[in-house]
């Protein structure tokens, strides 16, 4: 599924050095460009900035949480038709839909594979090109 994701900005805000330097590798491996954010309060510093064409947060961060990123980020005007996809190691129905009560577009569930990660920039983004 090596779609065409050339100069796609993608953002990956997770606590998690691994988790970031992981999706980072990969995503850069396809032609992404990718920038990523240690928390909610990072991230919402830098989207003005990059307006990145998809984000994914993970749910479990210190300070402000993927829940409350994602709200603030779907509540802007200028924002709200971006394309957030929720990280987590929890997989409960209670969390899924908590997420979608707050505007996700999808929930990948940790670890995720190199074809979750792809396919969900295909599915909500697509070749932008």
């Amino acid at each position: 599924m090596e779609g065409n994701f050339e100069d796609l900005k993608v953002m990956v805000i997770d606590d998690s050095k691994t988790i970031r330097r992981t999706a980072e590798t990969l995503l850069k491996k396809v032609g992404c460009d990718v920038v990523t954010a240690t928390d909610g309060f990072d991230a919402l510093a830098k989207i003005a900035d990059t307006r990145p064409n998809i984000i994914f947060v993970d749910i479990m961060m210190p300070r402000l949480d993927g829940y409350q990123t994602c709200a603030l980020i779907k509540n802007n005007s200028e924002f709200k038709n971006t394309p957030v996809i929720m990280l987590s190691s929890k997989d409960g129905l209670f969390d899924k839909a908590k997420g979608r009560i707050v505007g996700s577009d999808e929930y990948l569930t940790k670890p995720f594979s190199k074809s979750e990660l792809l396919g969900a920039i295909q599915t909500h983004v697509g070749e932008i090109q």
